[in-house]
């Protein structure tokens, strides 16, 4: 009985080898039509697989020789008259499965962990290389594509090493031969797909499997009803000598809902199967079944101490074990030569399938892959950012390098040299005069000392702008400490001579420092005292001339008045204007100190900001691709 076409899908329950009116059997016009494929696919797939070439060799076999019993190895089989007719593989065609499947819908954690990613990557496209962003995009890409295919059906992949039977409990799963199976090694050279319902091609199709290797096997309605919804895919050897088959293997399994893993008693603890495969897919515990085959080649109890003992590899794995209700892998021991223990696994597959959460599960784990590889980039265990002290220091910096301290003092000693010239005697301010007068002029060495002080002010502000990128940076990852630094070093350009137009232009107010409500009665008085002076000497002079008459006492009195009063009302102006001109100079500091300030912050403090607002945004993403709401450190 050879395989038959979906258009004869509705006759599967009828005699299987039912007659046409040409006395040919149905099957074999049904089997020319389900071989109707692409000629260039199935060129292109003729080294890898030998399913067509068989089918063609049982067509052309003599028909009416129904008495004898015959066995294509591949599809169906056939029994003789006296035997129960086995149940039928059906294939594929172009046009099956055009039953268009409700889409897959994500559950709300799912959604908004896929939206955090989203906005992950492209928050980090501009501080991050596009391979460590690479496996977050796929994982992204497959998740849309997943969620537009059907969400009634569930891809489970049956994977193994070379030998381990997995073709053969795909057989058993199927209920009728559908992978090839013998001593020839590599036996599987291409996938091979099965599907229990319709809807499912497009599902198949992302795989890459052409239609000549998709199937659908028509069972009693307690089977198909167990297993509706399930793909199955048989898959080839992952440890196999040809790179195709390989490559096949890790192809399918970055799109495949589920994976159950063959093993057997030989080869259960190999080491490219650990760590090549169940190692970094722990995190997919959930959606993998791990099988220990061919249980009848081994004694007494020593299905048991394999059990065992691969419970324990697979917990180094780090694979959780879905033992006790808890959720994990599932760990079945099977015969699928004998069938023992075959039907554990088929409920156990059904009740998994009828779930419909497997897809979901696996994309979640995806997340849980991408995200602990983004984890050195935004997980760094460190607290960040930039505090005030460090914001604070760096304006001391500033201000120190701009020369706000000086220029305090210098507005006090204006303020005070004001006070002198309008509270002081004339007499002093005649020979202060006198000696500006006799000083030289400034020479070499004033001009190279303030050279000196402009090399030192620049050195200050770069010296100020490593040590608040060092402490913006610190705790960061590399790309993103890096990005503080080169925003810190782009603000750095031109601050040093911003800081000394600031210096020139809000160090020392224009015009004269204010004069405070005594300076006129101050004024007032030192002028008496020279009036007194002038007054007292002009007599002295006409009683010494004859033009007065003598009288020492009261001219006397008034130069003595004049000279000691004088000086006292300098001394006591000078007293009195100490705290105005301090003030004046603390006023004079504090707006270079702003400004200075200011400055700093526009040129350097707030692009350092922006880059590290950037990365808490990018953590707090990352905190909700975690399903962590409250960021991680």
């Amino acid at each position: 009985m050879t395989a038959v076409t979906d258009e004869d899908q509705t006759d599967h329950t009828q005699d299987a080898v039912s007659e046409d009116g040409d006395g040919r059997p149905a099957e074999d016009e049904a089997a020319g039509a389900g071989d109707a494929v692409d000629p260039a696919e199935d060129k292109a797939e003729e080294p890898d697989d030998e399913h067509a070439r068989e089918e063609d060799r049982t067509d052309s076999s003599d028909a009416s020789d129904s008495s004898d019993a015959w066995d294509d190895g591949l599809i169906a089989r056939r029994v003789t008259d006296a035997a129960v007719a086995e149940p039928v593989a059906v294939v594929e065609t172009r046009g099956s499965g055009a039953q268009i499947a409700a889409p897959l819908a994500y559950d709300g954690p799912l959604r908004s962990r896929l939206d955090a990613l989203r906005e992950l990557v492209g928050l980090s496209r501009t501080r991050l290389d596009s391979r460590t962003l690479a496996e977050a995009g796929r994982v992204l890409d497959e998740a849309a594509a997943r969620r537009r295919l059907s969400g009634q059906h569930t891809v489970v992949a049956i994977a193994g090493a070379t030998g381990s039977g997995k073709s053969q409990l795909f057989n058993a799963l199927a209920g009728v031969t559908i992978s090839e199976t013998g001593v020839r090694r590599p036996t599987t050279a291409a996938p091979i797909a099965c599907s229990w319902s319709d809807g499912a091609a497009s599902l198949i199709e992302r795989l890459g499997i052409p239609p000549r290797l998709r199937r659908r096997p028509v069972q009693n309605a307690e089977m198909e009803a167990q297993l509706r919804g399930l793909v199955l895919v048989d898959l080839p050897d992952h440890d196999s000598a040809a790179v195709q088959h390989r490559e096949h293997v890790d192809r399918i399994l970055d799109l495949v809902d589920a994976v159950i893993w063959v093993v057997d008693p030989e080869k259960y603890a190999d080491a490219v199967l650990h760590e090549r495969y169940l190692r970094p897919m722990a995190g997919h515990a959930e959606v993998m079944f791990v099988v220990l085959n061919q249980i009848d080649r081994l004694p007494g109890e020593a299905t048991e101490q394999v059990l065992d003992d691969l419970r324990r590899l697979l917990d180094e794995d780090g694979i959780a074990l879905g033992e006790y209700g808890e959720p994990g892998a599932t760990v079945l021991a099977l015969s699928a030569l004998t069938g023992d223990g075959v039907g554990e696994l088929r409920e156990t597959l059904g009740q998994f399938v009828t779930e419909r959460g497997a897809p979901g599960r696996r994309i979640s784990a995806d997340v849980d892959a991408a995200a602990w590889r983004l984890r050195s980039v935004y997980a760094t265990g460190r607290r960040t950012g930039l505090s005030e002290e460090a914001r604070d220091e760096f304006a001391v910096r500033l201000a120190d390098a701009v020369g706000a301290t000086a220029a305090g003092e210098a507005a006090e000693r204006a303020w005070l040299r004001n006070a002198n010239r309008a509270c002081g005697t004339p007499w002093l301010r005649l020979w202060r005069w006198h000696q500006d007068r006799l000083e030289p002029p400034t020479g070499r060495l004033p001009l190279r000392a303030q050279a000196d002080e402009e090399v030192t002010a620049r050195q200050r502000v770069e010296q100020a702008v490593r040590t608040v990128a060092d402490r913006a940076s610190a705790g960061l990852a590399p790309p993103w400490a890096q990005a503080v630094r080169e925003a810190a070093a782009r603000g750095s350009q031109g601050l040093p001579e911003a800081l000394d137009e600031l210096a020139a232009r809000a160090g020392l107010p224009p015009g004269r420092p204010p004069r405070p409500g005594w300076w006129p009665a101050a004024v007032f008085a030192q002028a008496s005292m020279t009036l007194l002076q002038v007054v007292g000497g002009l007599w002295l002079v006409g009683q010494i001339a004859g033009f007065m008459a003598p009288n020492l006492g009261v001219p006397v009195l008034l130069m003595v008045i004049g000279i000691i009063g004088g000086p006292l009302v300098e001394w006591s102006c000078r007293m009195a204007a100490r705290g105005p001109a301090r003030r004046y100079g603390m006023e004079a500091e504090r707006r270079l100190r702003e400004a200075a300030a200011g400055c700093g912050r526009a040129r350097v403090l707030d692009p350092v900001a922006a880059e590290l607002l950037r990365y808490r945004e990018v953590r707090e993403q990352y905190g909700r691709v975690l399903g962590v709401e409250a960021g991680v450190r």
